[in-house]
């Protein structure tokens, strides 16, 4: 019987990718020199199965209970409003509403869309899109460039334009339809739902974003010639379909900055006034700090430094499910960890 009332230690959890990367997750659990491999990224606090063509068999993206083979939507399904909360549960159901991911790319991703909410519900019957975040935790030059990212359509790009680009799979003119940013550790951008992007090569990053794996790719092959199946491009849409999930309004890079770009707030990364989506925090531990769960579910992740959490020894990529009656608990030792949140409740 898994006991709600204490933070639950979860699994490390991985998904294939069709892009490479992966070892800067590994140096961050102690895992040295290792290579990049097709499982870039980690994901936490998941009740979300990955997509992938080919490995419709293979579960992966799924939270475990650390030591058992219970995952958490198990854990949620059997007291949902326990686990996540009345409030919660009356808007959401027994959907946690968020998931959360390391991602650290050995090269450019391909240029992708995810849909808004009202698109995701019109083109795939889901209640969630996929608005996202990216907090920048440090990166690597790849071949000589920095860590960057394009984000955005340029002004006057059409989808017409956008259409006549993919069929010819001009690439070059793609990245070129789209602004270009070097980040560093620290930057915070909010990518909504229509908006195009793809990660540069080097970032290593937290996402935090609504829990779907709907991605249209508009590259068919990646930077590193894999090729892409079509499914992956289109999500089952088709190909003509799939360019509604586009947003096509185009802004100047100041302006598109000044609406995704957030400043850090003491400890909130990202909070309720940037998007009702989710909630993410950046706790700097040193010494003994109690937490509460104050009704509300949400989720641990430590990123750097060693301690314990109620005497449970805690490291690098350890990660804890925080249910909505969790007892106050004491987390000890020199640390840097992220706790995040599902969306608004009200």
């Amino acid at each position: 019987m898994i006991n709600l009332k204490k933070p639950i230690k979860l699994k490390r959890a991985g998904a294939w990718r069709t892009y490479t990367g992966g070892s800067l997750i590994d140096a961050l659990h102690g895992i040295k020199d290792t290579e990049d491999t097709n499982f870039p990224e980690e994901w936490i606090m998941s009740t979300v199965r990955a997509r992938n063509s080919g490995r419709e068999d293979i579960v992966e993206g799924i939270s475990f209970v650390d030591g058992t083979e219970i995952t958490l939507a198990d854990v949620v399904n059997d007291n949902p409003e326990l686990a996540l909360g009345k409030r919660h549960i009356e808007r959401f159901g027994n959907n946690l509403g968020v998931l959360v991911k390391i991602i650290d790319s050995a090269e450019r991703l391909t240029i992708q869309v995810h849909p808004t909410k009202q698109k995701a519900k019109e083109l795939f019957s889901s209640e969630f899109g996929k608005t996202e975040c990216w907090h920048v935790l440090g990166g690597r030059e790849i071949d000589g460039e920095k860590p960057c990212i394009y984000f955005g359509f340029k002004e006057g790009i059409t989808r017409e334009h956008w259409e006549d680009v993919f069929e010819r799979q001009d690439i070059p003119e793609m990245l070129n339809c789209l602004h270009k940013f070097e980040v560093k550790k620290g930057d915070t951008f909010l990518i909504e739902g229509g908006i195009p992007h793809a990660i540069g090569a080097g970032c290593f990053l937290v996402e935090v974003q609504e829990p779907t794996d709907y991605t249209v790719r508009t590259e068919r092959i990646t930077p590193k010639g894999l090729q892409v199946a079509d499914f992956m491009c289109h999500q089952g849409l088709g190909f003509e379909k799939m360019f509604d999930c586009f947003t096509y309004e185009g802004f100047p890079e100041n302006q598109v900055k000044e609406r995704w770009r957030i400043a850090r707030q003491g400890n909130n990364i990202v909070g309720y006034d940037n998007t009702p989506m989710f909630r993410l925090e950046m706790l700097d531990i040193d010494g003994t700090e109690t937490l509460k769960s104050d009704g509300v579910f949400s989720g641990i992740y430590v990123l750097e430094g060693e301690g314990e959490i109620d005497g449970d020894p805690i490291k690098p990529g350890s990660q804890y499910f925080i249910s909505s009656i969790c007892e106050n608990f004491r987390i000890d030792g020199k640390l840097k960890l992220i706790r995040f949140y599902g969306p608004k409740e009200d």
